[in-house]
C-alpha cells in the first residue's frame, strides 16, 4: 500500500509508522485521514505485524486538525457526517486492530491529535511534549473523537473535565503525574524507549498479545466480572491449546527466550 502521508516502516514484527506532514506540524488533512483510516482496518487482517509504533516526523506528533484543508463543513449535513465519520473511525479501527499501538509524543498533541494519542494503548512522551483537546477553542464540542471515552478512564474525571471544557494543555510532566502516559524521556532518547517497550511486546507469545489487548480493552469498556473472566477463560485455553504454555515454560526452565509460533 502506497502513502502519501505516512511512512510506514517494517521492523521484524514491529511497524513504525510515521505522520509525515513536518512542514504542517502533521496536521489532519482529508489524505492523512484516508491512509490513516485505511492502515489500522488493514491491521485487522494481519498477522505478521503485532505491534505498532506511532510517531510524527518533524517538531510535533500532530497538531490536529488542518483548518486550512477544509474537510466538508460547508458541505451539508450529509457530507459533514461523512466528514466526521473518517476521524471517529479511526480512533475506533485503532481500537480495533489486534496489535498494540506505542504512541511516542513529541512538541504537540493537540485537538485531533491529541485524541489519536489517546488511541494508542500506550503513550510515552518527550519532555517538553503539550497536549490539548483543542476542539472547544474553535467553537466544536470538547468531546470529540473518543476523547470524552478516554480521557476520564485514564485520569479520573475532575482532571479530564478540565481539560474538555477549557481545551488548556497538560504537559509531559503533569501528564505523567496524572496516569496520561506511562513514561517521559529526553527528545533524544523517544525512539529507544518506544523500541524497548515494543521488543518486551514481541518477547510474549503472538496469540496471547493479541487476546490480552481484546480482553483488555473489554475489561475497560466496562463489562461485568463473570463476563470478563469468560473472556480471560476461553483466551488461556486458547493459549494452552496451541502449545505456548508448553513452550514458555519450557523456555522459563531452560533460561532462554521463548520461540513461539507465530
Amino acid at each position: 500500500m502506497s502513502h502519501q502521508h505516512l511512512i510506514v516502516e517494517p521492523q521484524g514484527a514491529v511497524e513504525w509508522v510515521t505522520l509525515n506532514r513536518p512542514e504542517q506540524l502533521n496536521t489532519l488533512n482529508p489524505q492523512l485521514l484516508r491512509e490513516l483510516n485505511d492502515y489500522f482496518a488493514a491491521l485487522e487482517r494481519s498477522y505478521a505485524v503485532r505491534v505498532v509504533v506511532l510517531r510524527g516526523a518533524g517538531r510535533a506528533f500532530c497538531a490536529g486538525l488542518d483548518m486550512k484543508a477544509g474537510g466538508g463543513i460547508d458541505k451539508g449535513p450529509e457530507a459533514m457526517m461523512r466528514s466526521q465519520r473518517e476521524f471517529s473511525g479511526l480512533v475506533m479501527r485503532m481500537r480495533r486492530c489486534p496489535q498494540p499501538i506505542i504512541g511516542l509524543l513529541h512538541g504537540h498533541a493537540a485537538g485531533g491529535g491529541f485524541s489519536i494519542a489517546l488511541g494508542c494503548d500506550v503513550r510515552i512522551a518527550a519532555a517538553g511534549t503539550k497536549m490539548n483537546c483543542a476542539f472547544i477553542k474553535i467553537g466544536l464540542s470538547g468531546c470529540e473523537m473518543g476523547a470524552s471515552y478516554h480521557l476520564p478512564r485514564l485520569v479520573g474525571t475532575s482532571v479530564a473535565a478540565e481539560l474538555l471544557y477549557t481545551g488548556r494543555f497538560i504537559d509531559a510532566e503533569r501528564a505523567l503525574r496524572v496516569g496520561l502516559v506511562s513514561e517521559v524521556v529526553p527528545a533524544d532518547q523517544l525512539e529507544a524507549a518506544g523500541r524497548a517497550l515494543a521488543e518486551d511486546m514481541i518477547a510474549t507469545a503472538p496469540l496471547g498479545l493479541r487476546l490480552t489487548k481484546e480482553c483488555f480493552w473489554a475489561a475497560v469498556d466496562g463489562n461485568d466480572l463473570s463476563s470478563v473472566v469468560a473472556m480471560e477463560d476461553r483466551n488461556q485455553v486458547l493459549t494452552v491449546a496451541n502449545g505456548d504454555l508448553a513452550e514458555g515454560i519450557q523456555a522459563f526452565l531452560q533460561k532462554r527466550r521463548p520461540d513461539y509460533a507465530s
